[in-house]
């Protein structure tokens, strides 16, 4: 039987990236910084990080790849092990990567950082496929304590749009590619059912859980002060941020695409069923 290893098993796509496995019946070797937390179903052998501790990769036929890390630094070592020993791998990358692009040309810090782990793999004569997830519906708990607190989410550019994507869809779509053919070499754009801005998500949100829910937009300066004296945001993050939704806000809008009906022959999540599954983390009352 082939050997799963999954990366990331605690975080929102790995953990349901290793129950899909699981639940099928496949063996699962799942790392996380703190396997005796992980909480995984029965059977899944959760092990740490470090691919280099004896029997780490022993029998592992395919790697589902995340990037935790924020430098690139680490990458080198990790696909060098992978591929001494595995056969396939999947990897789900971020930060806006633009195809094509070397990574010293990449628009960000973090899609540099992206783009060089891509070309790593992409050069080590595994098989691989990439998966390029648009923003997850995860993001929108940013918004929990002022929702819990209040009917209005304060924030700048409320007419941005994006094409969000719930979790599980991306796991889907992961699992079809670490255990199918047909998937090698090919980057795999993965969005929402829809293009919504950043106040139709709040009003959604609301009407999941029952309460009228409004935008209330500000200035990005006044965005700015308002992250700064967030003790839970980091401030060296701020201004990438901010300038990242400016840059996006004058790029044409999203596109939405078939990748995960495409695929997995079920329509992609919407942000209503997102929200009311997480109803209780706004406040609201649990479905």
């Amino acid at each position: 039987m082939s050997t799963y290893l999954v990366f990331g098993a605690t975080g929102n796509v790995g953990r349901r990236v290793a129950e899909r496995l699981a639940w099928s019946g496949a063996a699962v070797r799942a790392t996380s910084r703190t396997p005796e937390a992980a909480k995984l179903p029965q059977g899944v052998e959760v092990i740490t990080p470090a691919l280099d501790a004896p029997g780490a990769l022993d029998g592992v036929d395919a790697a589902f790849l995340m990037w935790p890390f924020h430098s690139a630094e680490p990458a080198r070592p990790i696909v060098e092990a992978l591929q001494r020993r595995v056969r396939r791998v999947v990897f789900m990358t971020g930060g806006g990567v633009l195809p094509g692009v070397p990574p010293e040309k990449q628009p960000s810090p973090v899609a540099r950082w992206h783009a060089t782990v891509e070309q790593l793999i992409e050069r080590s004569g595994m098989e691989w496929t990439v998966l390029s997830p648009s923003t997850f519906m995860a993001n929108a708990l940013w918004w929990s304590a002022q929702i819990r607190a209040g009917d209005r989410v304060r924030g700048a550019f409320g007419s941005l749009a994006t094409t969000p994507i719930h979790e599980d869809d991306i796991a889907a779509v992961a699992v079809h590619a670490l255990t199918e053919a047909g998937h090698e070499g090919h980057r795999h754009t993965l969005t929402g059912p829809e293009a919504l801005t950043q106040a139709e998500q709040v009003r959604l949100i609301g009407e999941a859980i029952g309460r009228p829910l409004r935008w209330q937009e500000l200035t990005p300066e006044q965005e700015r002060a308002r992250l700064l004296a967030d003790p839970g945001f980091p401030d060296d993050f701020v201004d990438e941020l901010l300038d990242g939704y400016a840059k996006m806000a004058a790029a044409p809008p999203p596109e939405v695409t078939s990748t995960v009906p495409d695929i997995t022959g079920a329509p992609a999540a919407t942000l209503s069923a997102w929200a009311a599954e997480h109803a209780a983390e706004f406040g609201g009352d649990p479905r």
